[in-house]
């Protein structure tokens, strides 16, 4: 499988990384070890967790994803062929199990997070650890408007970032890393480590796929080139939605049918319906499935360092490592380009 650098760091990671978040929910220990097995085989070498996983989030779950990929690690050995991410919880109220309810990106949260991490995984050290959403007021998870009459009291980035930069020092962590992200706070960031000589971020995980397009509309996509920050694409495949399983069968088992409807309502939306219809529609015409045309598309793209794959079992987990081989004829990709211009954005 193809590597790339990420950023202007010395991490080469594979095409496709293996998303964790099933584990401990979906996925019990032995099946989330047959497919970290499955996955290395394959030519995988990049694995992304975080501290809140599994989801969706509970105090009696919360930790067990690190855990599980603890004792597979400690049972195959060979860690330094491997890439390990995982990530701090930004402040949550409703998450009040994480470190406690006033859990945030300050320096002492961030020490906490770090070594409890490292202690679930049985490793002495993370190689990309990043910061799962941001301390400040910023909309994301299916908010698209900023709005400054939320603004808050929030830890600043320099503080977030001179913490992360002691934890680089003394090599618990290797590279940084931030996630759900906007063009701001990616130049803050920057800025932050060169002003104050502290280490620069390598990549930025945001959501991205066929019904959310944003990273190239607000001009991340030229912060992120001009700033060598690569994109580690989650959730390809709008949580299943770009199966078409749930088109097939809206009973299909997986996570928008077994978890609350509004824990991700977006992905429900009408305008995405009927935009998988047609990206399915699409898929089969030209010979592939839906999810090994939406992966395909998005391992394609310039900017993304690495997309995040997900599966709950190794059937799903095949078919989406395999997309990495299928090159998509330019005609499919206008197509695609057309029917994004018709529907635009539907699931961010």
């Amino acid at each position: 499988m193809e590597r790339k650098r990420l950023g202007r760091s010395d991490l080469m990671v594979s095409t496709a990384c293996l998303g964790t978040m099933t584990f401990g929910e979906q996925n019990t220990e032995l099946d989330a070890h047959a497919q970290l097995d499955y996955a290395v085989e394959r030519g995988i070498n990049f694995i992304d967790t975080a501290e809140m996983y599994p989801v969706m989030g509970r105090a009696e779950t919360q930790g067990s994803t690190e855990r599980f990929i603890g004792t597979w690690l400690q049972k195959r050995g060979r860690r330094d062929d491997l890439v390990i991410a995982s990530k701090i919880a930004g402040p949550n109220a409703n998450m009040a199990w994480i470190r406690g309810a006033s859990h945030d990106l300050d320096a002492a949260n961030v020490r906490a997070a770090v070594e409890t991490s490292l202690q679930r995984l049985q490793t002495d050290y993370i190689d990309l650890y990043q910061v799962h959403w941001p301390s400040r007021n910023v909309p994301i998870f299916g908010s698209n408007s900023f709005n400054p009459k939320r603004e808050r009291d929030s830890v600043p980035i320099e503080e977030t970032l001179g913490a992360l930069g002691e934890l680089v020092k003394a090599g618990k962590i290797r590279h940084i890393g931030v996630s759900n992200e906007s063009p701001w706070g990616v130049c803050e960031y920057v800025k932050q480590s060169e002003t104050q000589g502290l280490p620069r971020i390598a990549t930025i995980q945001n959501l991205y796929n066929l019904t959310a397009r944003a990273f190239e509309t607000t001009l991340l996509d030229e912060v992120c080139f001009r700033e060598d920050v690569s994109l580690l694409a989650y959730s390809p495949l709008a949580f299943g939605q770009l199966t078409a399983k749930y088109i097939d069968d809206p009973k299909a088992h997986g996570r928008l049918t077994i978890f609350p409807p509004n824990w991700s309502p977006r992905y429900v939306r009408p305008e995405v319906l009927a935009a998988t219809r047609e990206y399915a529609a699409l898929a089969r015409a030209n010979g592939s499935s839906p999810a090994q045309m939406a992966l395909a598309w998005c391992y394609s793209r310039w900017f993304v360092g690495s997309t995040i794959i997900g599966a709950t079992n190794l059937a799903q987990l095949k078919e989406n490592i395999d997309a990495a081989e299928i090159v998509l004829p330019r005609e499919v990709t206008d197509a695609i380009d057309a029917i994004h211009a018709r529907i635009t954005n539907p699931g961010q």
